[in-house]
């Protein structure tokens, strides 16, 4: 049975306009109702790029915590519930202040057509106005030129992660068109800073970006040079720094830690209170769940990892490469999103793909449809029901690890379920 606050949100997702205008238009006419709660935010750190901003936020979070600093959220989408998405100084906001204010946004918008996105954003910002925290981290949601979070007047910093392939029907077909999108947050902010990208898309950032003074790329004045069992080496302005092994997975998560890292050495060259051993610390304790997250379930192994897109299945090949493991993949993926490439890219490390429709998820592929795109790519496969079944399937096997993707909406429904 639904929750009141389930209830409620479902009633936002039915504001949805018929005709989608691409614009902020909507959400401004809302916040002047609501006396432009974006307008007294915290300071705040906002991230675009296609993969990699969960993991950053949460490294800069806990660095920012570390060295006593009270710091908000913002973080989309979320795995289990709503709450998840609204952070006040490191604490999901209650359900009831949540309710409260999603009712109160509600009301003031008078049914007029909305996003779901555009609405709860707004509704975040009064709890931020509210939270008087020393600094907010805001994710966008998609994007970011026409994102509902890029209404805010002023950043300290725009942050740039790695930029690949997704949502190309909102956000066009090539990677410079995606790009640009995403470059649209790099406004009234003190300093820009780049996480690793492309070789086709250095050029034109750097371009894009020659307009302000203060920008800061991966591989010009930060990147990681060295990889070792308990610790990794980022050579900063031309001198080499050692640094703990952030406790996620893959060793992507060391460029995301690197970006975290130049992050506070700007703050700190600024004059805020950043200590070299608390940044470590908070390094090596981040965590993320659903991103190549390691569950123990009745003496199973099970990874974890919300992977949606190619680039992130590169990512995903190269941990079990690595691991030198080759899983069994209960696999379920929105229909929008390129589950042929996806499985292609790591058909050599699955010994075999147990296809799953996304619980409540209309668009999702049907499990005859990942069955098929199995036998193109010679990848053994068998249908499964539901959650449940899966779940079984893990404790009767012989098989000890096993590994479920290509959805953060499916990791949300069956993570629960292992805890």
């Amino acid at each position: 049975m639904k929750s009141k606050t389930e209830k409620l949100l479902d009633e936002l997702v039915k504001l949805h306009p018929k005709y989608i205008d691409l614009s902020l238009d909507r959400l401004k006419l809302l916040l002047k109702k609501l006396d432009n709660p974006q307008d007294h935010l915290p300071k705040t750190i906002h991230i675009a790029g296609t993969n990699g901003k969960g993991s950053v936020q949460s490294f800069i979070r806990n660095i920012l915590l570390k060295n006593g600093y009270k710091c908000d959220a913002y973080i989309s989408p979320h795995l289990s519930r709503f709450n998840e998405r609204i952070i006040l100084n490191n604490k999901e906001v209650s359900t009831k202040k949540l309710y409260e204010t999603l009712k109160f946004v509600k009301t003031i918008n008078n049914n007029k057509p909305i996003t779901f996105f555009e609405i709860t954003t707004a509704a975040a910002f009064i709890l931020f106005k509210q939270s008087k925290s020393d600094f907010l981290i805001l994710e966008t949601g998609l994007g970011g030129r026409l994102d509902a979070t890029n209404i805010i007047p002023k950043k300290i910093c725009s942050i740039l992660t790695p930029i690949s392939f997704d949502h190309e029907e909102f956000l066009g077909k090539t990677l410079k068109k995606i790009a640009n999108e995403k470059l649209g947050i790099v406004k009234n902010c003190k300093f820009v800073l780049v996480g690793k990208q492309k070789k086709e898309l250095k050029d034109h950032i750097q371009k894009k970006l020659n307009k302000f003074e203060n920008k800061y790329f991966y591989g010009k004045e930060y990147r990681v040079t060295k990889s070792l069992k308990n610790k990794f080496q980022i050579k900063i302005d031309g001198k080499n720094y050692f640094y703990s092994q952030p406790s996620l997975n893959g060793k992507h998560q060391e460029e995301n830690a690197s970006i975290s890292i130049y992050f506070a050495k700007i703050m700190k060259n600024m004059g805020y209170r950043l200590n070299t051993k608390d940044i470590n610390a908070a390094i090596k304790k981040t965590t993320w769940p659903g991103r190549l997250e390691i569950i123990n379930y009745k003496h199973k192994k099970i990874i974890l990892d919300g992977s949606h897109n190619i680039d992130g299945a590169d990512k995903l090949n190269e941990f079990l490469k690595t691991e030198r493991i080759k899983p069994i993949v209960l696999f379920g993926m929105l229909n929008n999103k390129k589950a042929n490439l996806f499985l292609n890219k790591i058909k050599k490390r699955v010994s075999k793909v147990l296809a799953i429709e996304i619980p409540d998820e209309k668009n999702s592929f049907k499990t005859k449809q990942i069955n098929e795109i199995c036998n193109v790519h010679s990848i053994k496969c068998e249908q499964i029901n539901n959650i449940n079944d899966a779940l079984k399937y893990f404790r009767s096997n012989q098989q000890k690890i096993y590994l479920i993707t290509g959805s953060l909406y499916l990791i949300g429904k069956i993570r629960k379920k292992l805890l």
